[in-house]
């Protein structure tokens, strides 16, 4: 996940189907609970009346999601033995084959992978900061994504504090940030709404940096412990305007100390990034066909891509493997709903939504045809409900959809809309969109971080969201009305100012694409 609105979160209640379900072992036994599942006649979640395939398919998902299963195998192979997938790597390119290998042997149809290109491929030269004054001390920091290299042999500058970044603090600084290496401090990253604060102070930090002729930038990370991780500002697939590192915690408070207590700080910088040209990408796509009106469909996506430190466990390996396990339950009922139901792994997420954006230009003459686009990016914390991306006329049909998972208590649908993940070009043109609202757990302490590994997650509740994924995209599959119609750009740009996401794609450069028609609803 690149980033998100932050949200209030409730807890999703863990009572499950020991009835329906004996044979499997990861869910312990429960004691029947007014709360299990229950599929009376009229509820089976496809329609607002009268029984539908929605009954019969429901229970079978759950079984096939819920019971023995290759997702931990598959997700251990994409992450133990590929691991970390930055877009334009070999491993990405070994990420792709994994990828189609895993929904072939779920049993889908025309599993097949669909080419973009990116502006340029990016990795990390051995970036290295030594202190050369007033003491030498080791500093642990890894490069921003995307950043662009310095000169052979590096840079050799003064730090500059520029505490929070703001501009007073700019101000303070003055001509000394000229030709400086600044430092920016930042809070320990707790919950949504600092990872949130984090991604959306950035850019005007760069602009002020920019113009005030620094050097480079180093970035206190929000983690303790000398932790590290990447993240990246610029959000077209470009290289970003400045040289950027992040620096472990405790290493920049320590310069922090220094310059606070007067003495200057003399450092050399060494980033020699490695930077190539444009380069073809891949996303790969597998299909449900539909019974009925096979040329509409539902899509459920996540991105295969990660940031390289770890290996990419809970962002986003986990959804990635759900994405394929979901096909399989589905594929495994034998029942076909009306509409098809495409499966997505997009690449490119993390520089700005590549792979979808490309999607999304590559699909536009049939998005007519697109009842909606289900994503998960958020790890394993307990699913809340959806985000509706702004769009409440379509909560009540939401609701009836997962109606007979409603004891599950992933009902807290929420009418925000964000840039964060690969929703947004479909929203942007005007096709409902639902993105898993997700409790924190363990996602934002190994936020893109080298301690994002396999045993971070919680395969028990990967299963649960896989089994409501999937009856939340056969649901919507399976219903005689549409789930809500396709905007036009004028109301997805009403949509926009309502929400505020208007301001976001300003923030981070990204409202010119919509104005000039690049992105989004054509005018």
């Amino acid at each position: 996940m690149l980033w998100r609105r932050p949200l209030l979160f409730i807890s999703l209640p863990l009572f499950f189907l020991a009835c329906l379900l004996p044979a499997f072992a990861q869910i312990p036994p429960a004691k029947p609970d007014p709360l299990a599942p229950r599929f009376p006649a009229g509820t089976g979640g496809c329609a607002a009346s009268g029984p539908s395939l929605c009954e019969e398919a429901t229970p079978k998902i759950l079984a096939n999601a819920l019971g023995p299963s290759p997702l931990e195998e598959n997700l251990r192979r994409l992450t133990d033995e590929i691991g970390g997938r930055m877009t334009g790597s070999p491993a990405m390119a070994r990420a792709v084959e994994w990828a189609i290998a895993a929904f072939r042997q779920a049993g889908v149809d025309n599993v097949h992978k669909e080419k973009y290109t990116i502006p340029v491929t990016w990795s990390e030269g051995a970036t290295r900061l030594d202190v050369l004054a007033p003491v030498s001390f080791p500093v642990r920091l890894v490069s921003v994504g995307w950043s662009p290299p310095l000169p052979a042999g590096g840079v050799e500058a003064d730090v500059v504090d520029v505490g929070d970044g703001s501009e007073p603090e700019f101000a303070r600084a003055g001509a000394s940030a000229k030709g400086a290496i600044l430092l920016v401090h930042s809070k320990i990253g707790r919950t949504w709404d600092d990872l949130f604060h984090d991604y959306l102070r950035a850019p005007a930090i760069i602009d002020r940096a920019v113009r005030s002729g620094a050097a480079a930038i180093l970035w206190m990370s929000t983690h303790e412990r000398r932790l590290l991780y990447r993240h990246q500002n610029a959000l077209m697939g470009e290289l970003d305007r400045l040289p950027q590192a992040i620096v472990a915690r405790e290493d920049a408070q320590r310069l922090a100390r220094f310059l606070a207590a007067g003495q200057k700080v003399r450092v050399r910088l060494a980033m020699p990034n490695r930077v190539g040209g444009p380069a073809e990408q891949e996303n790969v796509v597998a299909e449900i066909r539909g019974r009925e009106r096979p040329d509409e469909f539902v899509l459920l996506g996540a991105h295969l891509d990660s940031w390289e430190l770890g290996t990419g466990a809970l962002d986003n390996g986990c959804n990635a493997a759900l994405v394929v396990e979901a096909a399989r339950a589905i594929a495994a009922t034998g029942l076909r709903p009306r509409r098809s139901i495409r499966f997505v792994l997009f690449s490119g997420e993390e520089q700005g939504m590549l792979g979808s954006w490309a999607y999304a230009r590559a699909h536009r003459g049939e998005l007519d045809r697109a009842a909606a686009v289900v994503i998960l990016d958020e790890g394993t914390g307990r699913v809340t409900g959806y985000s509706l991306g702004g769009r409440k006329d379509i909560e009540a049909a939401v609701r009836d959809v997962l109606k007979p998972l409603e004891s599950w208590g992933a009902t807290d649908h929420t009418a925000d809309a964000f840039i964060g993940t690969d929703n947004l070009d479909f929203l942007l043109e005007g096709v409902p969109t639902l993105v898993a609202n997700q409790e924190e757990a363990n996602y934002l302490p190994n936020y893109h971080a080298e301690s994002d590994s396999l045993d971070k997650v919680d395969i028990r509740e990967l299963k649960l969201h896989t089994a409501l994924a999937g009856v939340t995209v056969f649901g919507i599959a399976e219903r005689p009305e549409r789930l809500g119609k396709r905007q036009s750009r004028a109301e997805v740009e009403a949509l926009m100012k309502a929400t505020g996401l208007d301001k976001q794609l300003e923030t981070f450069g990204l409202w010119a694409q919509w104005v000039e028609g690049q992105r989004g609803r054509q005018p």
